[in-house]
């Protein structure tokens, strides 16, 4: 059976599996320790019964009064266990820690052409809040997606409503 569990130091060792996918952002060793030493309720694995990592998703919460929110920074699925109802498990669990912090919302960001994770976040509530111009910017410049989910601290579901415009990856906090 699988676990969802608290992201351990020594998954840094083991999460290569996960990593290797050209959807997946991938970032240096200090990047992942510091999620781990500073949001580390944030940061799971999902582990296979062998011990082999099988995904995982990091976040924290930011901001402040109506925009105290939680953040998906990153959610990966190894490719040999997509489809399997991993990434929206793992996505509840960071929702539950989100409403534990009193958050307003959880928010993520995603590339406009990866329409399976849009889908996927469409299915768990989340809605399209802004396009982001530029966001993601190397080899292979590209728009973002802000989506949002509303948790029951936004009455009325006032941080999900969509703004009409885009917006410049420079412009955004």
């Amino acid at each position: 059976m699988t676990t969802i569990r608290p992201f351990d130091v020594m998954d840094l060792l083991k999460f290569n599996n996960v990593n290797l996918d050209p959807m997946t952002e991938t970032y240096g060793f200090n990047f992942y320790l510091y999620y781990l030493v500073n949001f580390p309720e944030y940061y799971q694995v999902a582990e296979h019964p062998s011990g082999e990592i099988m995904g995982y998703i990091m976040g924290k919460a930011e901001g402040r009064d109506n925009q105290w929110h939680g953040h998906v920074t990153a959610l990966s699925v190894a490719p040999t266990y997509r489809r399997l109802g991993l990434a929206a498990k793992m996505m509840r669990t960071l929702e539950k820690i989100s409403e534990i912090k009193n958050c307003f919302f959880v928010d993520l960001f995603v590339r406009v052409s990866n329409s399976a994770a849009i889908g996927m976040y469409k299915f768990l509530g989340y809605v399209i809040y802004r396009q982001i111009i530029d966001y993601y910017t190397g080899e292979r410049d590209e728009d973002a997606y802000d989506m949002r989910k509303s948790l029951p601290r936004d009455v009325g579901g006032k941080s999900t409503i969509p703004l009409a415009h885009p917006v410049h990856a420079r412009d955004i906090d």
